[in-house]
């Protein structure tokens, strides 16, 4: 018989680090946190910002913390259910069809996101660099990714990310420094959870239900288990080293986000500059920086992009060979739990990074209608996912003693309302 997972592992606790150790060994979340970020978020923040002034920031720092709940929700199903099932084996628990689903939906939603990833590093390029083109510097941004995406290579990706993530980092926070930013307006903005004059009660609520409820069912999420696996991560004994790694994720979401707003609320606001798309900010930023600023934005914005597509490109390629195998499982006996060496595993790749290009020919759609596009998508898939995360994680025959405990059900089942909420109201002004 099988051994359960809870009995394999007993005898291999976690060894104690030092804090440093620690935070050498995070990666998981940095390589998620960077993959959900996007030039989206850059405007977004921005926008709020502009319209909002430094109220609301209290709204992202929540968006946040529910997806830090319910990704580690999921993490927790991953690593720590008696029955050694991944996370996406027990979708399949619950109905056979789940990975025919989350197939398809992966395969539409990791081409539309990186689509307006590659655009936009392409555009970034052509700015910065001062010649050339978006379409042919988006070729090399999306070819080149490949050489970090295209085969088993976590640790490759780990270092790549963090060394994104030191780009961006420094250059983010020199620009919110060189804005002078309100330290005071800040604090209440984030922590007094204040609202926007004018916005009332009811403006304001809809922001957090937009912001949340569009965070429970992102597919986005299910590239965390799989970066924690090949990280080596497996069961209870890391449960701790995961989620602190994952908090640290988040962190970096959240000091992205607020950079950028600090330069919406700061910069933007005052001078009524209406944000359209990213170069906008960056032109802003000129007129306070001079040239420095420019440049430093658009570092920053390119590290958010590149980072950007070879996760998408490499985490959803992942995503879709799992959930492929579960519905053929002879080639799950063949090639194992090692995605990467599934032969499907690089031409996914290829379809995730490569293909996108097409939307980076001049004509085609832009920034703001692949973005609402890849949004419907999501918000049609968010109940099926969030409403099946509920029963897995209080299922205490799969979890045993790891359930959800209240807390983490009071989010998650708030965040599902919200999320069939969101689903209703999207389709309904689609119509």
């Amino acid at each position: 018989m099988e051994l359960k997972r809870q009995e394999i592992i007993a005898d291999q606790p976690a060894k104690k680090m030092t804090f440093m150790q620690t935070i050498k060994s995070f990666g998981p979340g940095i390589i998620v946190a960077l993959s959900a970020l996007g030039a989206g978020d850059l405007v977004d923040s921005s926008v709020a910002g502009s319209h909002f002034g430094y109220a609301l920031m209290w709204v992202l720092i929540l968006a946040s913390l529910v997806r830090f709940v319910i990704v580690n929700i999921m993490a927790r199903i991953d690593m720590c259910n008696v029955e050694g099932k991944t996370l996406l084996q027990g979708y399949q628990s619950i109905s056979k069809w789940y990975p025919y689903f989350f197939f398809g939906f992966a395969i539409v939603l990791g081409h539309i996101i990186n689509s307006y990833m590659i655009k936009g590093a392409g555009e970034s390029l052509t700015n910065l660099l001062g010649f050339g083109n978006p379409l042919l510097w988006a070729i090399i941004a999306a070819v080149s990714s490949l050489f970090v995406a295209g085969g088993n290579v976590y640790k490759r990706l780990e270092i790549v990310e963090k060394g994104l993530l030191g780009l961006m980092t420094l250059t983010f926070l020199i620009i919110a420094i060189a804005v002078k930013p309100d330290v005071g307006a800040i604090a209440a903005g984030t922590v007094g959870f204040e609202l926007p004059p004018g916005a009332g009660m009811f403006g304001a609520l809809t922001i957090v239900l937009a912001l949340v409820g569009s965070v429970a069912g992102s597919l986005t999420n299910f590239l965390y288990p799989h970066a924690m696996r090949d990280k080596g991560w497996n069961g209870p004994a890391f449960k701790k080293l995961q989620r602190n790694d994952l908090l640290f994720g988040v962190f970096i979401i959240i000091f992205i986000n607020l950079s950028v707003w600090i330069v919406g609320a700061q910069l933007l606001k005052p001078q009524g500059i209406e944000v359209k798309n990213i170069s906008d900010i960056a032109n802003a930023l000129e007129t306070v920086m001079g040239p420095a600023g420019f440049v430093l934005f658009y570092l920053g914005t390119l590290g958010v992009l590149y980072s950007s597509i070879i996760g998408i490109g490499s985490g959803f390629a992942k995503v879709a060979v799992e959930n492929f195998q579960l519905f053929n499982s002879g080639r799950s006996k063949k090639y194992g739990k090692d995605f990467a060496k599934d032969p499907l595993y690089k031409w996914l790749v290829i379809w995730f990074v490569i293909s996108p290009i097409i939307w980076s020919v001049e004509g085609a759609p832009g920034f703001v209608v692949l973005t609402i596009f890849g949004n419907a998508i999501q918000a049609v898939a968010l109940p099926a996912i969030s409403i099946a995360l509920i029963i897995m994680s209080n299922n205490k025959k799969l979890m045993g003693k790891y359930t959800n405990n209240i807390f983490e059900n009071i989010v998650l089942i708030g965040a599902t309302l919200l999320a069939i909420w969101g689903s209703i109201q999207l389709i309904i002004g689609i119509i």
